[in-house]
């Protein structure tokens, strides 16, 4: 008798955001399962950031497009020169008093290396993604989310939230 023992785990199988849930900035749980149906912009942010301007972008197609099932979500990262040095606190209010955010902001998270986040885990493997393998480059790097919960793009850093590839993705075009 051969008796054969398999081991799996969970990336091995087709994952979709809709897997995950997070906290955010101030400490309620975000379950990614409410986003069912709706396309889902993630953004790996920081407040002292060459890029920081990008929260204004990120908040005027957030407004436009939310009754229209468009989602940002914000992830503070402090791993690129440490560009988000702040607490929750400082972050939730330099993104309120500077830019207006009214986009779901997450708790501060690492995007890469051994402390990688399991939503960021996700994004940048293929294995689980089913797109590519990537890695987080910078801050405001973005993912694109279908409303099936896969991954459909990844955009780098330098291209604006509002940039026309963007908008009509978001736009169905």
């Amino acid at each position: 008798i051969i008796i054969l023992s398999i081991a799996f785990s969970m990336t091995a199988f087709s994952q979709s955001i809709y897997d995950f849930q997070v906290t955010t900035l101030t400490g309620e749980t975000l379950d990614f399962t409410t986003l069912k149906g709706k396309k889902v912009m993630i953004v790996n942010t920081a407040s002292k950031c060459g890029y920081t301007s990008q929260y204004e972008q990120l908040e005027e197609i957030y407004s436009k497009y939310k009754s229209k099932g468009f989602v940002v979500i914000g992830f503070p990262s402090n791993d690129f020169m440490k560009q988000e040095p702040g607490t929750n606190e400082e972050i939730a209010e330099f993104c309120k008093k500077n830019y207006g955010v009214t986009f779901p902001m997450m708790d501060k998270i690492s995007v890469k290396g051994k402390d990688i986040h399991p939503v960021y885990s996700y994004l940048t493997t293929k294995s689980m993604n089913k797109l590519e393998d990537n890695d987080v480059k910078w801050n405001f790097q973005k993912y694109l989310i279908d409303e099936k919960g896969q991954l459909v793009r990844v955009v780098k850093s330098g291209v604006s939230p509002n940039d026309a590839s963007i908008v009509n993705w978001i736009e169905g075009k």
